[in-house]
């Protein structure tokens, strides 16, 4: 049998002692002294994971965030940052929003992390659900922000996604691409090519096949570098509650990240396995899924709520729980409410040691995912609470839970 492999997510969420003191400090997000003392600290985590054992370390892509929530505008320079510091830890991002994104520059720019990191690189990709910024990040291709809804702009954002993210794949492994989608291309303009390319002649003499035609014209292009990993880098995906979000990852063999109750994942971790025979690959059940979660380990059942209440309940009841993607009810600016609102729905799994336990085995009974994905509130919640509780859940909470060896079956 198999362990779950561990990755802990964090944004970070810049401190203030309750939610009228973030509004005090308003713009907290703008606080460049903060940040410094933030990003730096977050060092000392990665530094802390890998020598832990835990398996990776994630960040996301979020802009905007002057209430200091979510303030994770570029995973990319953070992960690169990160490559040097670390020996084993598996680096990565939960993930590029790709109807905000460029795909040459996510397949170059991930290619680069990939050999900074030797190979030890994850890129995940989602669609975007925050529309003060990916309505902004995403007017040059009239992309917005999507709760899954089946709207127009949602099938319109999907399109985009999946557009764009087969464009990255195809950068990644292909020595030369022509990309001629609905609302990308590669050479632009993709009906005439680039005419007048002062460079075509090493181009075609010393570039790829191809990618000058015999009228000197640029007709494709070579994306470098090429990633360390081959084919590419492991890929996760952000699952709301869709099933066409299912069945495209498994077409690719992308690992789905489930925000999901637990009901939710067993059907769609099902459905999983199921549309990846469909494309020739034998995966067994939990294979290649990320199950995401917010855990808390206390000391007792009152440590666990003043846990809650000290660095969860601000962002739950005045973000959280006004997406209609996070499985709750608004919570109507109620503070209590907010707070039984996350103990009733388990947003925050946990208690005590004994408790988390549990909670786990009772998800790990119903469905064995390869990898399970940590989110605290750093740097609300401080450093070294943080790293107690990471130590906890990797000593005593994994060795309690088992998966099918998916590394043996898959050799």
């Amino acid at each position: 049998m198999g362990k779950p492999k561990v990755i802990v997510q964090l944004y970070p969420v810049f401190p203030a002692e309750d939610e009228h003191d973030r509004r005090a400090k308003r713009p907290i997000g703008r606080d460049s002294d903060l940040y410094y003392k933030i990003v730096h600290e977050w060092s000392e985590i990665i530094r802390a994971a890998d020598e832990m054992g835990i398996w990776g370390m994630s960040t996301i892509e979020h802009h905007l965030h002057s209430e200091g929530y979510e303030v994770g505008p570029n995973p990319g320079v953070l992960n690169a940052h990160w490559a040097a510091q670390v020996k084993n830890l598996h680096l990565g991002a939960f993930g590029y929003v790709m109807a905000t994104q460029d795909p040459i520059r996510v397949a170059e720019e991930t290619a680069i992390i990939d050999h900074l990191t030797h190979g030890k690189y994850f890129v995940g990709f989602a669609r975007g659900y925050q529309s003060r910024w990916a309505n902004i990040l995403g007017q040059s291709s009239g992309a917005v922000a999507t709760l899954s809804d089946g709207s127009a702009g949602d099938q319109r954002n999907r399109e985009i996604f999946q557009e764009r993210v087969k464009m990255v794949l195809d950068c990644w492994t292909k020595d030369s691409v022509e990309l001629n989608g609905k609302f990308y291309q590669a050479p632009y303009p993709h009906d005439t090519g680039i005419v007048g390319y002062e460079g075509y002649e090493i181009a075609r003499e010393a570039g790829t096949e191809g990618e000058i035609d015999g009228d000197d014209v640029l007709r494709r292009i070579s994306v470098v570098p090429k990633p360390l990993q081959q084919p590419h880098p492991p890929c996760f995906v952000a699952v709301a509650k869709s099933r066409e979000t299912i069945e495209f990852a498994a077409r690719h063999g992308f690992r789905p990240s489930y925000f999901n109750p637990t009901d939710g994942v067993v059907e769609l971790a099902k459905i999983y396995v199921e549309e990846s025979a469909k494309h020739g690959r034998n995966v067994q059940y939990g294979q290649h899924q990320n199950i995401v979660r917010h855990t808390r380990i206390a000391k007792s059942a009152d440590d666990f709520e003043r846990k809650i209440r000290s660095y969860d309940l601000d962002i739950f009841k005045n973000f959280y729980s006004v997406f209609g993607n996070h499985h709750v009810d608004p919570v109507n600016h109620d503070a209590e409410a907010a707070y039984r609102a996350i103990r009733e729905h388990k947003f925050i799994m946990g208690g005590t040691l004994d408790d988390t336990i549990r909670d786990w085995q009772e998800i790990y009974s119903r469905i064995p995912c390869e990898y399970i994905t940590l989110i605290w509130h750093w740097a609300q919640q401080p450093k070294d609470e943080l790293l107690e509780e990471m130590r906890l859940f990797v000593e005593k909470v994994v060795p309690e839970l088992e998966t099918p060896d998916f590394a043996a079956a898959a050799a």
